[in-house]
C-alpha cells in the first residue's frame, strides 16, 4: 500500500520511471476487476480483459499531469476509464449493425425480443451519465461497484464512508437506474 502511494506521489511529481514501478503493483487487482467485469459482457464481446487492463491503463497513466489523491482515487480513475472503454465498444458495434445502406424497417411491425448485449451497456452508461449529474457520489458507489467489482468495505474505504452509507447509496442507485432504464425503453423510437 506504502509503495503505491508512493509511486503514485512520484509520477505526479514528473518521475517517468515510477509508472513502470506502478504497473506490477497494481496490474493483478486491474486484471481481476476487468476480469470479472468481462465475464458480465456477452460471450461474444471481442475485447479480452488484458487489452480492457492495458487500454485503461494508457489513458490514466499516460495522460501525465494527474494529482493522485489515493489509492481510490486512482483505482476510481482505472474503474472509470474500463467504463468508457466499454462504453465505446458497445457504441462501435452498435453503429456498425445499424450503418451502410440498410433499408429502415418500422420496429413496431417486427417483434423484438430483447436489447443486444451493446444496447443494454449503452442503457446503462446513460442512465449512469444521468445520475451523475442527479448525484455524483452516488455514481462514484455504482462505478466502484459494478465496474470494478469492488465490495462494500472497500468501496467505503476508498470513499471515506461508512458500509452503511454505500449500501443506502447502492440500494438507491439501483433502484433509480433500473427505473431510468426502463423509461428509456418505454420511450417511442
Amino acid at each position: 500500500m506504502a509503495d503505491l502511494t508512493v509511486c503514485l506521489q512520484a509520477i505526479e511529481a514528473g518521475d517517468e520511471r515510477a509508472s513502470e514501478e506502478l504497473l506490477p503493483l497494481v496490474y493483478d487487482e486491474l486484471r481481476q476487476h476487468a476480469g470479472v467485469r468481462m465475464a458480465r459482457e456477452s460471450s461474444l464481446h471481442t475485447l479480452q480483459p488484458t487489452a480492457l487492463v492495458h487500454e485503461a491503463w494508457l489513458r490514466v497513466v499516460g495522460k501525465g499531469g494527474i494529482r493522485w489523491e489515493s489509492r481510490a482515487h486512482f483505482f476510481g480513475a482505472a474503474a472509470e476509464a474500463m467504463r468508457r472503454i466499454l462504453i465505446e465498444s458497445a457504441r462501435k458495434k452498435a453503429r456498425l449493425k445499424r450503418g451502410g445502406d440498410m433499408v429502415r424497417v418500422d420496429l413496431a411491425s417486427i417483434d423484438v425480443a430483447t436489447a443486444t448485449p451493446e444496447e443494454k451497456v449503452l442503457m446503462i452508461d446513460e442512465a449512469l451519465e444521468k445520475l451523475k449529474q442527479k448525484d455524483p457520489e452516488q455514481a462514484r458507489v455504482v462505478v466502484l461497484k459494478f465496474f470494478m467489482s469492488h465490495t462494500n468495505a472497500e468501496v467505503a474505504d476508498m470513499l471515506r464512508i461508512s458500509e452503511r452509507t454505500v449500501e443506502r447509496r447502492w440500494a438507491f442507485a439501483k433502484a433509480w437506474l433500473l427505473d431510468t432504464i426502463k423509461q428509456q425503453q418505454n420511450q417511442p423510437l
